[in-house]
Formats: C-alpha cells, structure tokens, sequence
C-alpha cells in the first residue's frame, strides 16, 4: 500500500500521541456520565480544544464541535465521536475503574472521544495540508437519546460534504479496521405492550379479567411473526425481554406490560411489522376481555447505510494501518444513521478484542474493555481520512 511523506508522518505522529489518547479516555473512563448529561466530559473537551488551539461551539445541550479551519477554503468534512456511558455498574479491577456508582463506560465512548482529541492535535499540527474545513462533532447521548438527530436539526452540520465515525469493536482483533458499503446495522424500535384488564385475588381468577392470559398468547404470537409472515433471507429480529405484572404470587395484576424491540433494515418493512403487532395485541386481549395496545416506546433509530463510493475510499486509507477486511452486518442500532439520511459517509470498526489480556467481553458488558494499546490508530485513521479528503492537490 502506497504512503506518502504526510500520510507516513501523520502516521508516526498519532502512535506518538498514544500515551495522551490513552490517558484521556481514562480520565473520561473513571467519570461515565449518561446521555445529555455530558457535563464533565464536555468540557474536558472544551479544555484540551483550547488548549490545542482549536475553536470550538457548543451543540445538543452537551455536545461539543471543534473546527479546524484549513490553509485555503474548500469542503467542509466531519468526524464523529459520541461521549455518553451506560447504566451499568463496572465490574473490572483497573485503576482507572468508574468512581461513579452504577455508571460505566461499558460501549467505548470513551475511546472515541480521546481519539478524536487526538485527531484534533494531529490535523492541527497538519493544517497547512489542508484545503478546507475539518468539523470535530463530539455527540451527546448515543445511547437511547438520539443525539446525532438533535444535532442534525439544529443545523450545524448542513455544510458538511461527508462525515465519519469510528467505533471501537469487541468482536474484532484488536487492530483491525472493518467496514462495508450499503446497510451496516439495522434500525431499532422500542416498543411497550400494555394489557389492561381486572385484577384481583389468585384463588379467585373467575372474578377477575385476567391479563396475563392474552399475554402468554401475545408473546406466542410474536414469536409466530417472524416465521409465518417474513422471507428468511431477509434479516428481521423480535425480542421481548422484559415482563411486568404482579409483584406477588396471590395477586392477579390490573395490567401487565412486554417490553420489546423490532431489528431490522429495510423500514418499510418496520412499519409492516408493528401493524401486525398491533393487531395481534389488540385482537388477542379483546379475546380475553382485556384492552391490548402497543406503544413505541423511545426514538426510532434508523438504519445505518454507508455510502458505497466513501466507503471504498475509507478501506483504501484504512490499508495504510494494517489489515482492513469487510465488516458483517448487525443487528445493533447506531444513531450516526442520522447523519447518513443527510450526509455522504461512513461508519467505521476498530478491533479491540484482545484474548491474552483478557479483554474479551462484549459491549453492554460490566467487564467491557478495550485493548488502548490501537486507540491510535483510531486517531490516525481519523486524520488520514481528513487529509485525504481535504489535502490541497487534489
């Protein structure tokens, strides 16, 4: 793979820096905040950004844009990392362990966020290669909030010609850099059912109008949806994980709620899907005596589809770090789909799974880590694909 002189010491400028993106994400590791409630996170950012040099504006309540301004005018491109953590409370022994209770960085964010940082001193130190604009977009509340969507109509980004994100991933060699043209992961609908009826005493359900008995149905059905009304090759996933009711084993409930989530790429389809289940909610509790309805219960994210020509430009740079293979497609959800309903890009996996130190445990896990010893080729990959983009002869 050919490498020029600035490509090669943007390279060796970002392994140089690894030690500072690592001690970034620690800090950010050690004080998780939840989604718009990025307090703390952003303005480290704000910090480091002034520090280095870099102007920068306040988005989506928490979220933070840096903006490198290039030698000559041209292009505007972004690069996206998200900020927020999870409700969960860390079970790894690291000196740098969460500090907040019930809080951890357990999807990466962290991560991101220094390697943008990093990305941020790197492109500053390389801006006379520049022909335009680079847009540092630090994101609130990936996690279930939708932040990108918030950021997309607020305008900021309405310059912007192509954006690109980075994300670290636990099912991949630490190392590896992967993407893939078109679908990438599928949109994601939350939904609540709700079953009313009557409730009253277990010894006496003839009394009652028991909603836990359409609800049994009801969850029957659901698992039916998929294998008697969906092609098998197209990918569709229906989970309904959560299951309120009575709190006691004499008591027959007034309501009982199934809490789900509908996976899949094509929204049409989507839409297909949750009229099915309206239906069968509906009609199952009637059968019962019960009122039945579905309620969507959080933003609906949409799917994430890379844009085939950026894509093919983003392995040939990523070749330049090491190995670049196809990512598979998933059927987690991403909110930077907004920004590719908007905008030309490419969304992006850096491995980070590394067995002989034991960091083999998946995302939303309470044992989640990283291998910090690649996070800069995160950094590295984020400014080539600046340069790239904006390097002044092309």
């Amino acid at each position: 793979m050919c490498i020029n002189d600035v490509e090669s010491r943007i390279i060796n400028y970002s392994r140089s820096l690894n030690n500072y993106v690592i001690g970034i994400r620690r800090e950010i590791h050690m004080y998780p905040e939840l989604r718009f409630e990025e307090y703390r996170t952003s303005q480290l950012i704000l910090d480091e950004l002034n520090a280095i040099g870099v102007k920068s504006i306040r988005v989506a309540g928490t979220g933070v844009i840096g903006i490198i301004d290039g030698v000559e005018s041209g292009d505007v491109i972004a690069l996206r990392a998200d900020m927020d953590a999870l409700p969960i409370n860390e079970e790894n022994e690291v000196s740098y362990k969460s500090r907040v209770p019930g809080k951890m960085h357990a999807c990466g964010h962290d991560a991101h966020v220094a390697m943008l940082l990093g990305a941020a001193k790197v492109l500053s130190k390389f801006r006379d290669y520049l022909k335009g604009y680079v847009k540092l977009v630090f994101q609130p509340a990936e996690e279930g909030g939708a932040g990108a969507k918030r950021i997309i109509e607020e305008g900021v980004l309405n310059d912007v010609k192509a954006i690109y994100g980075i994300h670290v991933w636990s099912e991949l060699p630490s190392g590896v850099i992967a993407t893939r043209k078109g679908p990438m992961t599928a949109s994601a609908t939350s939904f609540i059912i709700r079953i009313k009826g009557s409730g009253g005493h277990a010894a006496h359900p003839e009394l009652t109008r028991d909603p836990t008995i359409p609800a049994a149905d009801i969850y029957n059905a659901i698992q039916k949806v998929v294998s008697r009304t969906i092609d098998p090759f197209i990918p569709i996933v229906i989970s309904t994980p959560k299951f309120e009711g009575s709190n006691a084993s004499n008591v027959i409930p007034d309501e009982v709620r199934i809490y789900g989530t509908l996976r899949v790429f094509d929204l049409e389809l989507r839409d297909r899907v949750l009229k099915r289940l309206e239906a069968i909610v509906k009609y199952y509790s009637l059968a019962w005596d019960c009122e039945g309805v579905l309620e969507i219960a959080e933003v609906q994210y949409p799917p994430v589809i890379n844009t085939p020509s950026l894509t093919e430009f983003t392995m040939n740079i990523a070749k330049k770090l090491g190995e670049a293979r196809e990512a598979p497609m998933t059927m987690g959800a991403e909110d930077f789909a907004y920004y590719l309903q908007k905008i030309p890009g490419v969304f992006i996996l850096l491995g980070v799974r590394n067995e002989e130190k034991g960091i083999i445990y998946p995302h939303h896990h309470p044992k989640f880590n990283v291998d910090e010893d690649v996070l800069w080729k995160g950094t590295a990959l984020y400014s080539l694909l600046a340069y790239s983009h904006l390097r002044k002869e092309r």
